[in-house]
C-alpha cells in the first residue's frame, strides 16, 4: 500500500467517524429538546389552571366588594 492510499483511508475514516458522531449528537440533542418542550408545556398547563383559579377568586371578591354577589354565592362561602 502506498502512503497516499493509507492517508486517504485515514482521512475517509476520520470523516466518517466525525459524521457519525455529529449525527448521534444531533439525534440526542433533538430528543432532549423535545422532552424539554413537553415538560415546559405541562408546566404551562398547570400554571394556566392556577392562574384561572386565582382570577376566579379575584372576580368573586370583586363581586362581593361591589355588592353584586347573590345570596347563594354568599351561602357557598360560609
Amino acid at each position: 500500500m502506498s502512503s497516499q492510499s493509507l492517508l486517504l483511508r485515514a482521512i475517509l475514516g476520520l470523516t466518517t467517524l466525525n459524521l457519525g458522531i455529529t449525527g448521534f449528537a444531533h439525534y440526542n440533542l433533538r430528543a432532549h429538546h423535545v422532552y424539554n418542550l413537553e415538560e415546559h408545556e405541562a408546566r404551562m398547563d398547570e400554571l394556566e389552571g392556577t392562574l384561572r383559579g386565582h382570577i376566579g377568586y379575584i372576580e368573586e371578591a370583586l363581586d362581593r366588594l361591589e355588592g353584586k354577589a347573590t345570596e347563594a354565592d354568599r351561602g357557598k362561602k360560609k
